[in-house]
């Protein structure tokens, strides 16, 4: 199946979207609150890093799992709901206690909202950057496939399996490329809203805020799958867009407890003085972490 100049403009235009997303929240972020690169960089590779576990996990374990419970028609309701609630919850698990392990072992001394912000900036845009690479990637790669033989470049048991992905890959109409993009900004709000929340688990001191924000991105997911195979993709995209509206609700609510949250003052400065924008008091020792109510919630 040949493209024309449209399909492969909008598949192009999806791609290089997915990656400027990402790089202009973390700019955004990074001019309006005067936050450091560094910390766009810590999330980036928080990200990379959950996924080292997720992705073998969901692969070796999960497909396990649903093959010896029988989950494998999409057709049935039981197998949907499982199989949707199982992803997201993986996703949630994985993500946001990696999430948690940055800010207790790596960023220790991000503890402001702002900061907050600018790591998951870095956690979700380098998920839209890798996934806009693997789209340039894909673009590529079929367009070297035009008006080849696909028998003289895929072993021969593989020509048709391969001639049904090329065809699938310009079976939709130009617009739905886009969707991959308005995904990935819509995704980066939610990011904003679960690195805000994981940062409450220190900054409240209490487990049920890392719970939380697992328990929100598992839904999200979870619904996110779900709609994709009962509703198509439009309204999916709809249904992620008011999940994004939410996401910026609780990074809006969170940051009004992050003004009023106390903090020390230190040796010779006046009560009531604020840190300079990118510093904070230091942080709670680890042995006056492990006295406290968080961590009293985890024994």
């Amino acid at each position: 199946m040949n493209a024309g100049s449209l399909d492969i403009a909008a598949r192009g235009l999806n791609a290089l979207l997915m990656i400027g997303f990402g790089l202009a929240l973390g700019a955004f972020v990074a001019r309006r609150w005067n936050q450091p690169w560094g910390l766009f960089g810590i999330g980036a590779v928080t990200f990379v890093l959950s996924q080292v576990a997720h992705i073998p996990f969901n692969s070796l374990v999960l497909n396990a799992l649903f093959t010896r419970l029988g989950w494998t028609d999409p057709a049935s309701v039981g197998t949907l709901v499982g199989v949707a609630a199982s992803l997201g919850l993986s996703a949630g698990v994985f993500e946001e206690s990696a999430r948690w392990l940055m800010f207790r072992l790596w960023a220790r001394k991000a503890r402001r909202w702002e900061e907050a912000l600018m790591i998951g900036a870095g956690h979700g845009g380098i998920e839209a950057i890798l996934l806009g690479g693997l789209a340039v990637y894909a673009l590529i790669q079929v367009l070297a496939l035009q008006g080849t033989d696909l028998a003289s470049v895929v072993p021969a048991d593989q020509v048709e399996t391969a001639r049904l992905q090329v065809e699938a890959y310009w079976a939709a109409p130009w617009y739905a490329a886009l969707l991959g993009a308005l995904e990935r900004f819509f995704a980066l709000c939610l990011h904003l809203s679960l690195s805000v929340l994981v940062l409450q688990a220190f900054v409240r001191r209490r487990w049920i805020w890392l719970f939380l924000a697992i328990g929100w991105h598992a839904f999200v997911d979870a619904a996110a799958v779900a709609a994709s195979q009962v509703v198509g993709p439009y309204w999916t995209e709809a249904l992620i867009g008011v999940f994004a509206l939410l996401s910026l609700v609780i990074v809006a609510a969170l940051r009004e407890h992050a003004g009023k949250t106390p903090v020390s003052t230190s040796a010779g400065a006046p009560p009531g003085s604020r840190p300079p924008i990118g510093r904070q008091d230091e942080p709670p020792s680890v042995e006056r972490l492990d006295d406290s109510r968080f961590a009293a919630g985890h024994s």
